[in-house]
């Protein structure tokens, strides 16, 4: 069983198909829908967590492809340029799922790209763009 965290984008044409519902009832994967943009003009962006059998897995990552639907690991998402990063704090204060956080004492600022789920919070506050995201 693996677990993973995903990003999904597909088009306008899509958003009236259900996507993630396939991917339950076609290859027995579990969902978890960490944030979600979905509109008719620019389609969808979704930030998954998924788990399953990793042969299901990869199956469900080349159907969703060949529908048009790109895929990508979250991790390759979310940059944090530690060498711009002024340790201010203000971005720990602001992540909610722990993903930022200050040592102890120290107070040092570090950033486990596992727990985050690129809600964007720690970009809007941060005064010198150390983090970024790209989707």
């Amino acid at each position: 069983m693996i677990s993973q965290r995903l990003v999904i984008k597909y088009p306008p044409r899509l958003i009236d198909k259900p996507v993630l519902c396939r991917l339950t009832r076609d290859f027995n994967l579990d969902f978890n829908i960490l944030r979600a943009q979905v509109s008719p003009e620019t389609g969808g962006l979704m930030v998954l967590e998924v788990s399953g059998e990793p042969a299901s897995y990869e199956a469900a990552l080349q159907r969703l492809e060949a529908e048009g639907i790109s895929t990508q690991m979250l991790s390759r998402d979310v940059v944090w340029d530690e060498s711009r990063c002024t340790q201010c704090g203000g971005c720990v204060s602001q992540c909610p799922s722990g993903a930022l956080s200050a040592a102890p004492g120290s107070h040092l600022v570090s950033f486990d790209t596992n727990k985050c789920v690129a809600c964007e919070y720690c970009i809007l506050i941060c005064p010198v763009q150390a983090l970024q995201i790209h989707f």
